[in-house]
């Protein structure tokens, strides 16, 4: 699991050092640097995973343009108010005692910014290096990873059959769209016992669970995936009910609304996520009225006790409560569940970040001005 990530000039940070849990809540102003923290884990991942983070390749680099982020050019990258002398960027992990680091040049129209430097665990003198494997790469380049962009899949029938993404690789894909796929294969999969399990699904089958979180949101409903005779393409549609009713009658997504189509992945991400991966949601909340927020919160919470590490993005109050009632109700520890509120800082010289702690009831030591805080604020004003 990752315990922090530093960040030197890199977008929105001239420098930042942020704590992360088994599952971590990302909240502040749009543009605040909210994003930047789930760019800089994903374009670690990659960068590895196409070759491009080679530690003993001359030619090795931050990869900025891939299947998990696209950020343009080193301009694109690089704090505007760069520290030290060269405009280097820096982007490290730390996992439990080992720490990780890359620092590359700044190539203002590169798309591969080259790799200067490679802090290992055991680089540094008195400090040993994992064995194996570990001893190059932190533990979430080799295990399980999800990224989730805000724009997911939307209610559409066909989806893509991509054998090698969705069964081979099972990635999920950035929007989503090879989830209706995944899902086709995977139906059958047991979602281990634990939180993770519904308590009122049907079964213990991922797609007995899938529909029963999918029904804290639209009650009664239930999914089919089957693949469409002659095309590269496999269907999706929902219906309500149980038995033969639910089989008649069966729903074109376009014609049940966005929310459950858009929760669609992130609910099978966590339901699928094994130990030791690591999932990045942006805006779970998307479409979702407040109950639905809520719930996917807990899923979130619960995919995190089972073993996983999830970051979110969000700018729901209601993904807020959920995670804190997660903790009251003992799911999570409080150590467990970071909160980080983002906002500009009083000098004006970029990004700083506020973190709340909570406690085992679920709350929180300090309401910063602007965290969640506009319901109180329009109040105050009407009733003045």
């Amino acid at each position: 699991m990752i315990d922090r990530l530093t960040l030197t000039n890199f977008k929105a940070f001239q420098q930042a050092d942020i704590p992360l849990g088994p599952l971590t809540l990302l909240t502040g102003l749009n543009s605040s640097g909210k994003s930047t923290v789930l760019q800089a884990l994903a374009l670690l991942r990659q960068s590895y995973t196409s070759g491009n983070l080679g530690f003993l390749d001359e030619e090795a680099g931050f990869l900025l343009n891939g299947e998990f982020v696209g950020l343009g050019t080193g301009q694109d990258v690089l704090h505007e108010d760069f520290t030290g002398d060269d405009p280097f960027i820096t982007v490290g992990v730390e996992e439990g005692p080992f720490r990780y680091a890359w620092t590359v040049d700044y190539a203002p129209e590169d798309n591969l910014l080259p790799l200067v430097s490679a802090h290992l665990p055991g680089s540094e003198e008195g400090s040993h290096a994992p064995e194996g494997e570990a001893a190059l790469v932190p533990g979430y380049f080799t295990d399980g990873f999800q990224y989730l962009h805000a724009d997911r899949i939307t209610p559409t029938e066909g989806h893509p059959r991509d054998h090698h993404m969705a069964v081979r690789r099972g990635f999920l894909g950035a929007r989503g769209e090879h989830t209706v796929n995944f899902l086709r294969h995977h139906a059958r999969d047991a979602v281990p016992e634990g939180p993770l399990r519904h308590p009122r699904a049907r079964g213990e089958l991922l797609l007995e669970q899938v529909a029963a979180w999918l029904g804290e949101l639209c009650p009664g409903v239930n999914i089919e995936t089957a693949t469409i005779e002659g095309m590269d393409s496999v269907r999706l549609s929902f219906g309500f009910g149980e038995g033969a009713e639910a089989t008649r009658h069966r729903h074109r997504p376009a014609n049940v609304g966005f929310g459950l189509t858009y929760a669609l992945p992130l609910v099978v991400a966590c339901l699928t996520a094994p130990p030791g991966s690591l999932v990045l949601l942006e805006n779970p909340e998307a479409h979702l009225h407040p109950r639905g927020q809520t719930k996917m919160a807990e899923l979130a919470a619960a995919a995190a006790a089972q073993g996983a590490q999830l970051v979110v993005e969000t700018h729901s109050d209601h993904v807020l409560n959920g995670m804190r009632l997660s903790v009251k109700r003992g799911l999570l520890e409080p150590e467990q569940a970071l909160v980080h509120y983002f906002r500009g800082s009083a000098d004006g010289s970029g990004t700083e970040v506020v973190s709340p702690q909570i406690d085992r009831d679920g709350l929180l030591d300090q309401w910063p001005k602007g965290f969640f805080d506009e319901m109180d604020e329009a109040l105050d004003q009407l009733l003045t």
